[in-house]
């Protein structure tokens, strides 16, 4: 079994004085024996020739709990001849062990110091892994946890556990939420062995462990005739079902449900609300500490396209807004970033800062499903960031996106491929995720240049890749669909460029363009989407004159020779921002050239196919877009460049 490392690969440190190291730890519990076999195991990479000795040392390194801010905090000193790590509790001592290995590894033995503590209490990772061994929107290999039905637990889990802890991360759901070909038995007795073995793992490294459960198992699993979350029997089936499946998988963190949505069942079958449907399985739970993340993507996804009412956008806000402060303490409901579905640039979701009696969590998407699908480099840490730094306007005197939510996640750009991600440089969306989601406020640049120092030892390539990652979600939105449009990718798979794809179709992804003007107008003479955002927000993007540019066309319609703010005229920035973009790809393939030789033959080489592809599909991206528009608006290019009749 043949996988890479990646940030926590390492390579032998040069020119160290280090003979001797010395680990005292007296905390007993697993965590800290966890960072303790960190500790020596890397290093024993770091320093080949070193010794483990006990009492004097050159190194000394001393492991301790102490009552910090959380349980997950931590603290790291050291002087070149002495370390501290404090945890307040054996979680927050491994991340302080693998903060303290991350500092080594960017500074050396020298003096430095690190405290850390959680922005966000749960930080989690979702798959949308099948059990039959395929992954939904997954473009890097197939799952490395299931096979033909099987779960699986191996060295490459071992090292996955390893990952996601070194960053933060302290939860996993490892199934699709869209849960099928026999993952609805998950929660039944053939899995429970393997899960337990799984639990063991994970909590080894701060993690535990989700599943994704159908709403109707009482019918798919239990054999009863409805699934109605009022009906006794229903809730009878859940109560025993999860007393025994709790009882023998000890530990399990709870469930994911998405319900409701594209096709999967939920309570409006019984006529019944999403607050009935998640206390339904809250109340099962909460004996055993159990959670219910449950999703508010819920949306009508047979949408009439002549209907010019009813918006898609609205649908979660319309839908879970009423039910503020009627769900169980221990449900978290999982809202999008965006309205919509992960688009390369959205508004805030206007739930956040609107429901204050309920938890809330965020949802990222790591899988590259509209951003080039890990075939095209397109960093998302910029975008996360900002998206939590983002006022909700609401009345809270800390009133950002990361002030109030309970948690983060991501669904995972993971699978068994060689580099886990499918392109190497997406490996980066991975660590980013997990540092920003453990601290909000990293800046991107921070980060990222943290991921090239521990992953590229050449100080040109660390320089290259930062700036090639850094740029490329800005070229990535120009050469595909800036001014908030979305969408206009070809359907189903989502890869590459088709203005029309979805226009007529009944998702309520539309673009609305003619030969007179482009955009959805979600104004109050339109749909009505932006008074669902607090004053001022609400004002601001209700009106053209206000609205920012980047995100005009998902709030108004406007004629093309509307002027942005930036002066120029919509379709003048449509024509720039597609040629912009391809020539900022191509500059990052001819940096990407000048890595021969530097780096290893393997990363130069998937870099390299993949910047190709890249190349062609954003070619096809810029003169199909221009075309269209061109087509549709008879308004020629003020630069005179090509665009094709």
């Amino acid at each position: 079994m043949e996988f890479s490392q990646l940030w926590l690969g390492i390579k032998p440190l040069k020119g160290c004085s280090i003979k001797t190291i010395s680990i005292v730890c007296k905390e007993h519990v697993e965590q800290a024996c966890a960072a303790v076999w960190e500790l020596r195991n890397e290093l024993s990479e770091l320093l080949p020739e070193v010794s483990f000795v006990r009492g004097s040392a050159d190194l000394s390194i001393k492991l301790s709990i102490a009552p910090l801010t959380e349980p997950e905090s931590y603290t790291v000193t050291s002087n070149g001849t002495s370390a501290s790590v404090t945890g307040g509790s054996g979680v927050g001592i491994l991340y302080g062990v693998f903060a303290l290995l991350r500092g080594i590894r960017l500074y050396g033995f020298g003096e430095f110091e690190e405290c850390g503590s959680p922005t966000s209490p749960l930080r989690m990772l979702d798959h949308w892994d099948n059990i039959d061994g395929s992954i939904e929107r997954g473009y890097s290999g197939r799952s490395f946890f299931f096979k033909d039905g099987e779960l699986l637990i191996n060295e490459r889990t071992v090292t996955y556990a390893r990952l996601l802890a070194s960053v933060g991360i302290n939860a996993c759901a490892i199934n699709n939420v869209n849960v099928r070909f026999g993952a609805e038995m998950l929660i039944t007795e053939k899995y429970y062995t393997k899960l337990t073995s799984l639990i063991e793992l994970f909590g080894r490294y701060g993690i535990k462990l989700y599943i994704c459960v159908d709403f109707s198992a009482p019918i798919s699993v239990g054999g009863i005739a409805t699934a109605d979350p009022l009906d006794p029997a229903v809730q009878s089936w859940w109560s025993e079902h999860c007393a025994k499946l709790f009882s023998h998988v000890k530990g399990l963190g709870g469930f994911l449900v998405k319900a409701d949505s594209e096709g999967r069942p939920g309570p409006y079958a019984y006529g019944r609300d999403h607050a009935d449907g998640a206390n339904l399985l809250a109340k099962a739970i909460a004996p055993y500490g159990g959670k219910v993340i449950w999703r508010a993507f819920v949306y009508n996804c047979s949408q009439d396209w002549r209907d010019e009412k009813t918006d898609r956008a609205c649908s979660a806000y319309e839908t879970f807004k009423p039910l503020d402060g009627r769900f169980e303490p221990n449900v978290i409901l999982q809202v999008k970033n965006g309205p919509m579905d992960f688009q390369v640039r959205e508004p805030v979701h206007p739930l956040f800062g609107a429901m204050p009696k309920t938890n809330l969590m965020a949802e990222l998407q790591l899988t590259q499903e509209y951003t080039g699908q890990q075939k095209h480099v397109c960093c998302l840490i910029p975008m996360f960031r900002s998206f939590l730094d983002s006022r909700t306007c609401c009345d809270a005197e800390n009133d950002s996106v990361g002030d109030v939510i309970c948690g983060i996640s991501a669904v995972s750009n993971t699978g068994d491929d060689f580099c886990w991600t499918g392109s190497e440089l997406a490996a980066a969306n991975l660590y980013g995720f997990g540092r920003l989601a453990f601290d909000r406020f990293l800046t991107a640049e921070k980060i990222i240049a943290e991921w090239c120092a521990l992953t590229f030892e050449d100080e040109l390539a660390r320089r290259v890749t930062a700036e090639i990652l850094l740029g490329s979600h800005k070229a990535y939105e120009a050469y595909t669909v800036p001014l908030g449009l979305g969408w206009m990718c070809k359907p189903n798979h989502h890869y590459g460029p088709d203005p029309w794809g979805y226009e007529f179709d009944r998702w309520g992804t539309y673009n609305r363009a003619d030969r007179n003007a482009v955009g959805v107008d979600r104004s109050h003479s339109g749909t009505g989407y932006a008074a669902l955002y607090n004053p001022p927000l609400a004002e601001v993007y209700d009106s053209v004159n206000s609205c920012p540019d980047e995100l005009l066309l998902f709030f108004h319609r406007v004629p093309y020779d509307h002027r942005l703010h930036s002066g120029k005229t919509v379709i003048q920035h449509i024509y720039d921002a597609h040629f912009e973009g391809y020539e900022q790809a191509e500059h990052f393939a001819e940096l990407w050239k000048t890595l021969e030789g530097r780096i290893d033959e393997r990363t130069f080489r998937n870099g390299c196919e993949r910047f190709t592809e890249q190349l062609r599909c954003a070619r096809e991206w810029r003169d199909i877009v221009n075309t269209f528009f061109h087509r549709l608006s008879g308004i020629d290019d003020e630069k005179g460049r090509t665009i094709y009749p």
